[in-house]
């Protein structure tokens, strides 16, 4: 490999960890700034339990549940490499894996984790979709555990969203948010496969709900992720 190849990779390699600080103060400094209000929260019982929100929204998931020793799984990717240096920051506990790599040994431990009364923050549509989808990977981990899953949707007044495949969204600075907390739903180990589709599919269902609701809250069209 030529010198500017070796240079290239060199940065490759380091770039999680170089980009990771920068954002994290940044995204920090936002999140502080922004007016969060909370609803539903006080609801939540004690005990192991999975928070579901979509992959889009994980910026003001990473500000609302920071500092609680929140579990989240992170891909094993170089992205995913970033986005663990940032969560760890934010006091999560992160546990590494994804559909595509180490993905049942991820859900091994997460179950191990919530059954000893450990919280999961976990988007089901991620890491790469399709946006909105609720996947097989929550189902599964809601099955072995036998804890509560609660769906969560997040909104914001102001905000910008970029042009990714999960319409990835980030407030603006000072601006006003809200974090809403469904009913829960659980799920048995001996359930059936029709049991778990139709606990996949309700759990999608009010988990667009509630996101509509708070979209519509603050004047946004109503979104259709699994499309863009």
């Amino acid at each position: 490999m030529s010198s500017p190849g070796r240079l290239r990779q060199a940065w490759r390699n380091v770039r999680p960890y170089v980009v990771a600080v920068p954002v994290y103060y940044l995204a920090s400094w936002i999140g502080r700034s922004l007016k969060i209000e909370s609803r539903g929260f006080d609801r939540v019982a004690p005990g192991g339990r999975i928070f579901a929100l979509w992959h889009g929204r994980t910026f003001m998931g990473a500000t609302f549940f920071r500092g609680r020793g929140c579990w989240t799984i992170i891909s094993h990717s170089k992205d995913g490499d970033m986005q663990n240096t940032i969560f760890r920051r934010f006091g999560f506990q992160t546990i590494r894996g994804s559909t595509g790599r180490g993905g049942v040994k991820a859900a091994i431990e997460t179950v191990r984790v919530l059954r000893k009364g450990g919280e999961l923050a976990f988007t089901p549509d991620g890491p790469r979709g399709p946006s909105g989808i609720v996947q097989e990977g929550l189902v599964l981990m809601a099955r072995k555990s036998g804890v509560p899953v609660y769906p969560v949707a997040i909104g914001c007044a102001k905000r910008w969203l970029m042009k990714s495949w999960d319409r990835y969204m980030i407030p603006k600075p000072f601006s006003k948010a809200v974090v809403v907390f469904g009913e829960p739903l659980t799920l048995t180990d001996d359930a059936s496969p029709e049991d778990q589709e139709a606990f996949r599919l309700e759990l999608q269902n009010r988990m667009h709900a509630l996101e509509r609701e708070v979209e519509a809250e603050f004047g946004h069209p109503s979104p259709d992720w699994h499309k863009a």
